[in-house]
């Protein structure tokens, strides 16, 4: 675990220098959001809490800061009038394809080791996230958490 903690910590890192100039104003988990909303259509509170494993209450105050900086905006459908959703407005779609760009270039930085990894050890990792992903989640459920972010 230490190992992927490292690799994580290095990439983060390398990103977060280009990320920080370039999305200046904004804290990740407002650029992760605004992603999560560009990449989801009828995106609500509920599906943000889920993703961002945050509390409702938490994406109600971090949708509320993305609202009043003009980066989103809510709707309600016409035959569902309870529920609300969120969009990008044309700033928050300039800061989604700001970052877009940030990954595909990180992507092209990193491109050189991921075409030496052989088809079948990237199926063996792939197993071993998912297989680990399915723990942690289970662990989160028995412990009945709801997680905040640490920025």
């Amino acid at each position: 675990m230490t190992e992927f903690r490292d690799v994580f910590n290095k990439m983060r890192w390398l990103n977060k220098i280009k990320m920080e100039v370039s999305l200046k104003g904004y804290t990740p988990t407002e650029v992760h959001c605004i992603e999560y909303i560009g990449r989801n259509a009828d995106s609500n509170v509920t599906k943000l809490a889920e993703s961002f494993y945050m509390t409702k209450g938490a994406i109600s105050k971090l949708t509320k800061k993305l609202i009043e900086k003009g980066l989103i905006e809510s709707y309600q459908k016409p035959d569902n009038k309870k529920e609300i959703y969120f969009r990008l407005t044309e700033q928050g779609i300039a800061v989604f394809d700001i970052h877009d760009a940030l990954h595909k270039e990180f992507q092209e930085r990193d491109k050189a080791v991921f075409e030496q990894v052989t088809e079948e050890q990237y199926d063996s990792m792939l197993s071993f996230i998912a297989k680990y992903s399915r723990h942690l989640d289970a662990e989160i459920k028995k412990q009945n958490l709801e997680i905040d972010p640490v920025e």
